[in-house]
């Protein structure tokens, strides 16, 4: 059986779309503490997890272990083909790969739609 939204870690994508919506927790049946109104502003603090994938690819496990120094892996994309931007293993963006300094960036082309980004969450 399928867990329901009280036994599940996920949130609803409904109540989180509804939060985004509203400046602040205003809606009924909802109190802020001590008669303050706040906003989301408590999650900000949340640690998240971002990655950004250059590309995939499969390959054997006989190929695997004869991996060494100098193994050349050829990803699904191409060269100049946008990388993809994960946050806890949800695709929120794509850019391009940029130097900052002496460090690779990368410059955000297409940013996933919030309602998207919301409808994807569940």
């Amino acid at each position: 059986m399928a867990p329901t939204n009280s036994e599940s870690s996920r949130p609803d994508p409904a109540e989180i779309k509804e939060l985004l919506q509203e400046n602040q927790l205003g809606s009924p049946g909802i109190k802020p503490p001590r008669g303050k109104a706040r906003g989301l502003d408590f999650l900000y603090d949340i640690p998240l997890q971002v990655s950004v994938e250059v590309g995939r690819s499969k390959i054997l496990l006989k190929d695997l272990l004869k991996m060494d120094e100098g193994y050349v892996i050829e990803p699904d994309k191409l060269a100049g083909e946008p990388l993809d931007l994960y946050v806890n293993s949800k695709l929120i963006a794509r850019g391009e790969a940029v130097m900052v300094g002496e460090k690779f960036g990368i410059r955000l082309t297409d940013v996933i739609s919030t309602a998207d980004r919301i409808q994807n969450l569940g």
